[in-house]
């Protein structure tokens, strides 16, 4: 499984990042969550938005830095 957070390297990137990496662990996902400032990522899946959240490199959460509960279940529900 592939979880990447993609962002400007803003503070709600950096928070996502690291919200991410402490679901996943509750979670019992083993593999490492990526962080990337690459904009491009997010322009060529033609979004506008970041910070921006991606399972297997499909973006399920777009904009925004959700509670820990909620994206546990987006996370959840894309694996």
């Amino acid at each position: 499984m592939k979880l990447e957070v993609i962002g400007s390297g803003c503070k709600k990137c950096k928070a996502l990042f690291e919200l991410t990496e402490i679901v996943a662990k509750e979670l019992g996902i083993h593999d490492t969550v990526l962080y990337s400032t690459d904009i491009n990522k997010i322009v060529a899946m033609g979004l506008m938005s970041s910070p921006v959240l991606t399972v297997n490199d499909k973006p399920v959460l777009v904009g925004m830095l959700p509670d820990k509960e909620r994206l546990k279940e987006i996370i959840s529900k894309n694996i």
